[in-house]
């Protein structure tokens, strides 16, 4: 099965013009911390939080004309943090500023936020190299604007009602609960909202019987989706269970090795850059769920435009768009994502790729 990100022609000829002209040409690399304020706090079932921390990577050529960014956010229920990611880059920069390729980052850095800003940032300057955009040399013959959904923390019955009438022009609406009346949560909802598609996300704190017990009426209320209800290392059940609602796995999945644990249980795969170490091999898991029979859906652990951007490449190939880290922050990079209710449109070549 060949998917966008197959090697082609056309690939050739672009790696012999950056072999030529890029190899051994990563003569600087900067990386730093970043925070992003949120507009207001975002709470899930593992916590709340107030501002996004991340790191951005900055590769620059041997003459300082072109330079590529990466920005991630890593994979926080792993324990990964700004100084982690920081961490993991200065024991590789000697690498990373001499013959290195995306392949050869893969086995590098291990999944996660430090491999993901470097991979962005590689992709984001091979482009510039080229002249060639990120999308083209990933297979694509176009970038199409994207419907994102707009995701809702939990909130107080009152404070959720109005955040769901302010938003109810959106197409789709990703709703997070927990195990404390999520039903009530999802009616209120669909009464705020009643055009909107709905997706819900547990964030892993379902047990198997409350899955059971709720999914009937999440199919009644119109759910599209249930992201993630069980801990990762509690969904052995799944597999002699048929849910009335599609599953997608999300915090069970960060690289291509993962998907054989989400046969026979889930319907869908969350893709999201963070968790997979970059573009690169967020390509291949949708490649790779693809051949399995998998539906996608591409995510984010927020972030600004310069993190959606690369991420609306993987959108493509995907049935659901969970890319709305910039509606939640109070401000975003210069030459941001332009969204118009959800619809994204693609990013301007000054931001990335």
């Amino acid at each position: 099965m060949s998917l966008p990100g197959s090697i082609t022609d056309r690939d050739l000829q672009v790696a012999e013009y950056i072999v030529e002209h890029f190899r051994g040409s990563m003569s600087m690399l900067d990386a730093r911390r970043i925070e992003w304020e949120l507009s207001e706090p975002f709470t899930i079932s593992r916590g709340s939080i107030t501002h996004v921390n991340g790191v951005l990577v900055t590769l620059k050529d041997a003459l300082g004309r072109n330079f590529g960014r990466g920005e991630a956010y890593g994979v926080d229920y792993l324990g990964e943090t700004p100084e982690t990611m920081l961490a993991q880059i200065e024991a590789v920069r000697g690498k990373i500023t001499s013959e290195i390729t995306r392949e050869e980052l893969l086995h590098l850095l291990p999944a996660g936020g430090a491999r993901c800003a470097i991979d962005l940032a590689m992709w984001d300057l091979e482009a510039k190299l080229s002249r060639e955009p990120a999308w083209k040399r990933a297979g694509f013959q176009r970038l199409d604007p994207l419907t994102t959904s707009f995701t809702i923390g939990m909130r107080s019955s009152s404070e959720l009602e109005a955040t769901v009438r302010r938003h109810a022009n959106y197409r789709l609406l990703k709703i997070k609960v927990d195990s404390n009346s999520p039903m009530k949560t999802l009616r209120l909802v669909r009464r705020a909202a009643p055009k909107s598609r709905v997706i819900i996300d547990p964030n892993q704190s379902w047990s198997m019987d409350l899955l059971r017990e709720f999914a009937p009426e999440c199919k009644s209320l119109g759910v599209e989706l249930i992201e993630q209800p069980l801990p990762v290392d509690q969904d052995s059940d799944l597999a002699s269970y048929t849910s009335p609602v599609p599953l997608c796995a999300d915090e069970l999945i960060h690289s291509c090795v993962d998907l054989e644990k989400a046969v026979g249980k889930y319907q869908v795969i969350n893709i999201k850059l963070d968790k997979a170490g970059g573009l690169t091999e967020g390509l291949r898991i949708a490649e790779a769920a693809k051949e399995r029979g998998f539906r996608l859906m591409v995510g984010c652990m927020c972030g600004s435009s310069l993190a959606m951007a690369p991420a609306m490449i993987v959108g493509q190939l995907c049935d659901y768009v969970d890319l709305d880290g910039p509606l939640l922050q109070r401000r975003d990079w210069e030459n941001a994502i332009k969204y118009h209710s959800g619809r994204m449109d693609p990013p301007n070549a000054a931001l990335w790729g």
